[in-house]
């Protein structure tokens, strides 16, 4: 009797649901509002009961097209991050949970080759959904947590119901093996955020142990990540607890202090993972044998002879952002040692400064929003900048259309730190700054806030506090170029990002008309001034600031998206690459038409990407280069090359711009 209840209540919900699309689907476009909320209604309720997700996957088509997620954040697919879900989810707003189950069905659809009519290609769209599972599997295995009490008892139906049916489609063994390797991959860049990957790791411990969940071959990889952050020593082996652990540390012999910290961070390194259970050691041994600080570090010879020079810093450092909320910043730590950094004049003062600085009130309250109140504003804040000077190359731009600022950010970590700092100490005590244009100053505070400021929730604390403040100085600089006939990036990129910056120009699109110029000229011009073939060997002696035409794995062209040319270089296999920092989160990206940016296995540091020259120059559009040295140059450039280049520009990106300045 209650299956036919079950079937009866199915049956009546996907017709409420059918009719309701049938009147979305033929509804004006000034009426469609109308019938949207009716539309909703019926959809949540159909979600919420066993089968209602496949009804409502069968017509995912459909509401696709009907204008369901019109106006709304889910509108550009595309532009979706997986790792904002679960912030959805526990926001608690049905409308909203509705909105991300229906694009999520969409998004199924897409993978199975059931609907195309987004920019989102099926590769990508599987990528998108495992992630999303990857984030919720505790929908999948039932494990509760407070957020999931916290959400009720309706909203956790509709999850749950709608995990298991993206489950079983994607197929969970596939599902953890894919996330698995997603987070290796992540890993690998060294990113300074690493909270989602934290996240991912916690489901797939959840997944081990459940023993309904098969992991073959893959287990090895989950056990090494699980084992990273809960269990990563012998004394540490069963997730005792920071205070168990403690405890432990303090009844050990000094050899078996010095087991820990060398398997500590042995972990640490293999993975890119500190565990809190790290962050107890350390601060156990600022107290009890600061000279074990270098083995539970994993330092090198060079990064030991700057602990020597700098030790009352460092242990001071330490001391003030290690804790295991803050764990990552041991990480941090271990790669500002062994980039040598304190030995540049300015940087080992200003850090001194930085652990005596005073915090603005909003300032406090935005870090405080975003990181809580486990410790004060300025510990996150000092971990913020331990990780960004230890991993410049590991930031990340967040969901935020902010990749000026944060290439510029990783710049002056990577180049000029105590700059970094300067920018830091103003924007963190006077919730302001000031920068040069021209000759004259530009006053952050001074101008308008920028629209989308609000939504900087996702980015380490540094970026958190600076990132608002450049947007408006890098819009303002931009402002001020209005009229002059050019890309504005010619004059703001080298007043914006320093004086390393090269002052020559070269754009392979006309600012009039939008469309492309001579690409064979641009990328020749290019292959002149960066290959090491056509340069007399010259290196890439400062980051420059360079912008990419971005394409999906369908080789459509998406946008414009800014980047750091870092070095051209021979890989092991002899192929020249130029070597890139992009400050999107993920660097690793198919760009299509066999075009895919590689992040580890050619030669790749910590952080960067990579493609050979011919690839990486026909997605290019703007680079900066230095105007005496065209002068000089005067190679036998190679055609062929060029000309290959040119072929997989034009066949991507350039055939994206071409409607659009027609319109």
């Amino acid at each position: 009797m209650q299956n036919t209840t079950d079937e009866d209540t199915l049956a009546r919900l996907s017709a409420g649901f059918d009719m309701a699309l049938d009147k979305l689907e033929s509804a004006k476009p000034f009426a469609k509002f109308n019938h949207l909320g009716r539309f909703m209604d019926q959809a949540r309720r159909l979600l919420a009961v066993p089968g209602g997700a496949a009804h409502a996957y069968e017509q995912a088509p459909r509401f696709s097209t009907a204008g369901v997620f019109a106006g709304s954040d889910w509108e550009r697919p595309e532009a979706l991050k997986a790792n904002l879900v679960p912030l959805t989810f526990d926001g608690g707003d049905l409308t909203l949970v509705t909105l991300e189950c229906l694009s999520e069905l969409r998004l199924l659809a897409v993978v199975n080759g059931r609907h195309f009519e987004t920019l989102m290609a099926a590769e990508q769209a599987a990528h998108f959904l495992t992630k999303v599972l990857a984030l919720n599997l505790d929908f999948v295995f039932g494990v509760p947590d407070e957020a999931g009490r916290a959400r009720g008892a309706i909203l956790n139906n509709i999850l749950r119901l709608q995990m298991h049916f993206l489950a079983d489609h994607l197929g969970i063994d596939r599902v953890l093996e894919q996330v698995l390797g997603e987070i290796w991959r992540n890993l690998r860049q060294r990113p300074v955020q690493v909270d989602y990957i934290r996240l991912m790791i916690t489901r797939v411990d959840e997944c081990l142990a459940n023993p309904d969940i098969q992991l073959s071959s893959t287990a090895w990889g989950a056990e090494s990540l699980v084992a990273a952050l809960y269990r990563p020593t012998e004394a540490s082996r069963e997730d005792p607890g920071v205070d168990v652990y403690l405890e432990r540390l303090e009844g050990m012999p000094d050899k078996g202090v010095e087991e820990e910290a060398r398997a500590m961070a042995r972990c640490m390194h293999d993975t890119g993972l500190v565990s809190p259970y790290h962050a107890v050691l350390v601060r156990h041994l600022l107290t009890r044998d600061p000279g074990l600080l270098p083995a539970a570090l994993g330092l090198s010879a060079t990064a030991l002879d700057a602990f020597s020079c700098y030790r009352s810093l460092i242990t001071t450092l330490l001391d003030r952002c290690v804790f295991p909320e803050t764990c990552q910043a041991v990480l941090g730590m271990s790669g500002l040692l062994e980039r040598g950094i304190l030995y540049q004049p300015g940087v080992a003062p200003s850090l001194w400064r930085q652990t005596q600085a005073l915090l603005d009130e909003e300032v406090k309250g935005k870090l405080a929003a975003v990181y809580g109140m486990a410790r004060p504003p300025r510990v996150f804040l000092m971990m913020g900048i331990i990780n960004v000077l230890g991993y410049p190359l590991g930031l990340g731009q967040g969901n935020n259309p902010v990749c000026q600022s944060t290439r510029a950010i990783s710049m002056w970590a990577y180049s000029d730190p105590d700059f970094l700092l300067q920018l830091t100490r103003w924007a963190a005590r006077d919730n302001d700054i000031k920068m040069m244009f021209e000759g004259q100053a530009i006053q952050s505070s001074l101008l308008p806030t920028v629209a989308s400021s609000s939504s900087y929730h996702d980015l380490d604390p540094v970026s958190l506090i600076l990132v608002p403040h450049l947007d408006k100085i890098y819009i303002e600089m931009g402002r001020q170029c209005i009229g002059r006939g050019d890309d504005p990036h010619r004059w703001v990129n080298p007043e914006f990002h320093g004086w390393r910056v090269n002052r020559g120009f070269a754009i392979a699109v006309d600012v009039m008309t939008g469309l492309p110029k001579d690409l064979t000229e641009f990328i020749g011009t290019f292959y002149t001034l960066y290959h090491p073939y056509y340069n007399q060997d010259t290196p890439v002696v400062h980051p420059q600031p360079a912008g990419v035409a971005v394409t999906d794995s369908q080789a459509r062209y998406v946008g414009w998206h800014a980047i750091t040319i870092l070095r051209v270089a021979l890989d092991h296999e002899d192929v020249m690459r130029v070597y890139f920092f992009n400050p999107n989160n993920d660097s690793g990206q198919d760009w299509g038409n066999g075009v895919t940016v590689s992040t580890h296995g050619f030669g790749e540091e910590y952080g960067e990407s990579s493609l050979p020259v011919a690839q990486f120059s026909s997605r290019l559009y703007v680079f900066h280069y230095d105007t005496f040295d065209y002068d000089h140059y005067t190679p036998d450039l190679p055609a062929e090359e060029i000309q290959e280049a040119v072929d997989m520009a034009t066949a991507s990106w350039v055939t994206g711009l071409a409607p659009r300045a027609a319109e």
